[in-house]
């Protein structure tokens, strides 16, 4: 029998759980069911189980994400849920953990709106850095609208009584029914292509869904988004947020307060007026005052009292200034002369006739300092000759022969000896005046001893 391999049940339970959380369509998906076992723990929390016919999944919704459910669930509700399933492993049961709860009456159109919205969001529409900013001042306002709903007339008759020097202009647009996204298309290119205002505001009153979806089309969106003309969306009630209020300019809870937000109160520009006016006229008042008081010390300073003293004393000062200046320029040409002088002596000893000539000035001064130091040399060589050729004369034979004596040669040289002659051989005798030539006749020798 073959080894059989057996894994913990923890292990399993981690193993499935981290099957679900990697499974795409299980991490974010719409579910439609019937809500039964609710129960709101003290912390918020919201434990429930989503069932229909055939099958049901338990499910909890966390404090965080129900706090602006809008509604309280209650057993028995229709209702539409967002979330992710993932596995529990303490009980190992699947279950739903739900981000978004919305009752199952706008169905389709809620889910079609939420896929919109995050697709728009992705391409940046929604992105404050293309918000355009709205006007301070309109001088023309375009409403598209029902030209007969109740919104067209509470914004124009806000604007009026707000800011009646702005025209306002109404472009008849449908804002229900199947043609009126296209509707509100149209008017708000025809705005931009005539130039018609500076700021649009586009909107209608309250109702359902369906009657409000014109406001959650694509292409009202995406018109909205290359408006050149700022727009201000105000969509139904205060509860209702559509997609052209993401992406328009501007946000308005109403029509009504669109139109608070598009112009400013006249009765709060006259107030404001009157704070400049008397900030302005205090601040004319205190110049006025201080230019005055700076009048009156000129008039009374020595300067206008005394013209002529302040006159004389200025061209006294002026005197000395323009002695002083006379020495500093003289100092400074002086100045400057010297350096030239420096510079051209320096530029002439650097001339090649000049190099040239001192040149020949140091070869003169060289050669002759060479004759001198040779004459020197000369004299001190000549006496020191004269020292030694009197030594030599003092050690010199022909000297010693003045006294008397005589040097006896032979052929082969002087000689010393009685042996280095014969008798009969011829010998010369040299005297300090000359020399006899001799025959040896006899030779004798002598005992030194």
């Amino acid at each position: 029998m073959s080894e059989v391999s057996f894994v913990t049940v923890t292990a399993l339970t981690k193993y499935i759980k981290r099957k679900f959380d990697v499974d795409p369509h299980l991490d974010d998906i719409w579910i439609k069911g019937e809500l039964s076992n609710v129960k709101i723990h003290s912390r918020g929390h919201i434990y429930f189980t989503l069932k229909d016919d055939n099958a049901r999944i338990q499910a909890i919704m966390f404090a965080r994400q129900n706090q602006n459910l809008g509604f309280t669930p209650e057993d028995g509700m229709k209702v539409l849920v967002r979330g992710g399933i993932s596995v529990y492993e303490p009980s190992g049961h699947y279950q739903l953990y739900a981000k978004e709860m919305q009752p199952d009456g706008i169905g389709a159109l809620y889910l079609a709106y939420e896929e919109l919205k995050k697709k728009l969001s992705k391409e940046g529409l929604f992105d404050e850095q293309y918000k355009k900013p709205i006007p301070a001042f309109p001088s023309i306002i375009g409403v598209v609208t029902s030209p007969t709903g109740a919104a067209v007339r509470d914004v124009i008759t806000t604007i009026k009584r707000r800011y009646p020097l702005v025209k306002v202009i109404v472009l008849p647009t449908l804002v229900q029914g199947d043609n009126a996204s296209r509707s509100i298309v149209k008017s708000i290119e025809e705005a931009n292509r005539k130039q018609l205002c500076d700021l649009l505001i586009i909107g209608r009153g309250g109702g359902s869904i369906e009657e409000l979806w014109a406001f959650n089309e694509e292409i009202v969106a995406r018109a909205i988004f290359s408006s050149d003309i700022p727009i201000i969306s105000a969509v139904g009630h205060e509860t209702d947020f559509t997609i052209s209020d993401l992406t328009a300019d501007l946000r308005a809870a109403t029509p009504t307060g669109a139109a608070e937000l598009a112009v400013p109160n006249i009765l709060d520009l006259m107030e404001r007026l009157k704070v400049f006016e008397a900030r302005m006229t205090n601040m004319m008042q205190q110049t006025f005052k201080k230019q005055q008081e700076r009048l009156n010390t000129l008039q009374s300073s020595y300067a206008f009292r005394y013209p002529k003293r302040l006159y004389a004393q200025k061209e006294q000062e002026f005197d000395i200034t323009f002695g002083h200046f006379q020495r500093q320029l003289a100092l400074t040409l002086d100045r400057k002369n010297q350096k030239l002088n420096e510079q051209t002596y320096k530029l002439e000893m650097l001339h090649p006739q000049e190099q040239l000539r001192q040149a020949r000035k140091r070869h003169h001064e060289q050669t002759n300092r060479l004759k001198r130091n040779m004459n020197v040399e000369l004299k001190q060589i000549h006496s020191q000759f004269q020292t030694i050729l009197g030594k030599l004369n003092a050690l010199s034979p022909l000297e010693v022969m003045n006294r008397g004596y005589s040097l006896t040669y032979k052929e082969n040289g002087l000689i010393k000896s009685i042996e280095q002659v014969q008798e009969n051989d011829d010998i010369l005798v040299k005297l300090k005046d000359g020399t006899l030539t001799c025959s040896v006749r006899q030779k004798r020798g002598e005992n030194n001893g």
